[in-house]
């Protein structure tokens, strides 16, 4: 029969990983730092900085105060080592428990140091100094800008909340459990150093490869730092990132059937005529993705290559921006067809009008 005290150091250790490393099943039980002191560290959209100073500082403290749960937890798991009398333990457990607490001990050390002068001496606002210079004056200057700029609902985000890439207007970020990584995107450049091939996902029935890139900045004061994302996820970090990026030689990076079907139907639809606005008529906003101009209108030009058409006329003034178009048209293939998807015919996402690829026309001024 287990002793009480093995099944409490095996449970221990188990909720400890999970805590540190954080699986989606405590994360949805609310078993993480940012749940349990979530009234503490206020709201990440609102003050993005403020809100990971605090959060970086309560994880230090919180997981340096571990091994001492543990400690107190043996003492109630294993009474007859009369743990609460410091003069009877052993000699092993009295050593574990003064290395516990010094380890606490300097865990809030570490963070009133961090704390002062306006928490100007956590890793954080060091990091935000690297890159104070003209418009910005101080690191507060410069946290308002990524403060702002993360508010935007066009940012890229993507990774598990340990290692979570976002790129903004003007940043590359990292966050990570303790510390959170920046780079300039007009100040650094990516490189694709490796790919890894999952052939298991819960999310894909195919398999997954995860790309690893690495951000350098020509800030010497700037470290670098590597993200991952996932290769279906590649083209919109290239959209939304400015930064050159470069890839290794031995690196393949393998596209979705959509996404190679989107460059077909880019390049595809450049052969087509195409449509110039009327003077007077100015263009608006991309209502799929609302970041480009709408810059695609459907023509009824067809009939001239195929006397049997059943493409309807379209009268919708340019509302589409072609990447979203395209989009919308390999949504409404058979994917398990890929092969009939460019003489297919689709919908318009407005009128219901059908068009085949043959009447996308780009518009030009």
């Amino acid at each position: 029969m287990e002793s009480p005290e093995l099944s409490f150091s095996l449970a221990y250790i188990v909720f400890c990983l999970c805590f540190v490393f954080t699986p989606t099943e405590f994360r949805s039980a609310g078993l993480t730092v940012q749940n349990l002191f979530s009234s503490w560290l206020g709201s990440e959209d609102v003050d993005f900085i403020s809100y990971h100073v605090r959060r970086t500082s309560v994880t230090v403290l919180v997981h340096s105060a571990l091994p001492l749960g543990y400690y107190m937890g043996m003492c109630l798991a294993a009474p007859e080592k009369n743990l609460t009398y410091f003069n009877q333990v052993s000699d092993g457990w009295r050593t574990f428990l003064l290395i516990s607490l010094a380890l606490q001990l300097l865990g809030w050390v570490l963070v009133i140091y961090w704390s002062r002068r306006n928490w100007t001496y956590h890793p954080i606002s060091r990091a935000l100094q690297a890159h104070v210079r003209p418009p910005h004056s101080n690191w507060g200057s410069v946290a308002s800008s990524v403060n702002t700029e993360f508010r935007r609902i066009d940012k890229f985000a993507t990774g598990a909340p340990g290692a979570r890439a976002i790129i903004t207007d003007s940043w590359v970020l990292k966050v990570t459990t303790y510390h959170v990584y920046m780079a300039l995107q007009s100040e650094c450049h990516v490189t694709v150093t490796e790919s890894r091939q999952h052939q298991l996902s819960p999310d894909s029935p195919s398999p997954t490869q995860i790309l690893t890139l690495r951000v350098d900045s020509i800030n010497p004061a700037a470290r670098a730092f590597y993200i991952s994302v996932n290769s279906t996820e590649y083209s919109e970090l290239r959209e939304k990132l400015h930064a050159p990026i470069r890839s290794s030689a031995n690196v393949v990076i393998h596209q979705t059937i959509s996404e190679l079907f989107l460059d077909t139907f880019r390049a595809q639809v450049e052969l087509n005529p195409t449509y110039t606005l009327p003077s007077g008529q100015d263009l608006e906003p991309c209502i799929g993705c609302m970041q480009v101009l709408a810059n695609s209108k459907l023509v009824t030009l067809c009939h001239s290559e195929d006397s049997d058409s059943d493409c309807q006329q379209c009268f919708c003034r340019p509302m589409w921006c072609l990447s979203c178009l395209g989009r919308w048209f390999a949504s409404r293939q058979d994917q398990q067809r890929p092969e009939t998807w460019l003489s297919s015919r689709v919908p318009c996402p407005t009128c219901r009008a059908r068009f085949c690829i043959l009447d996308v026309c780009v518009v030009t001024r």
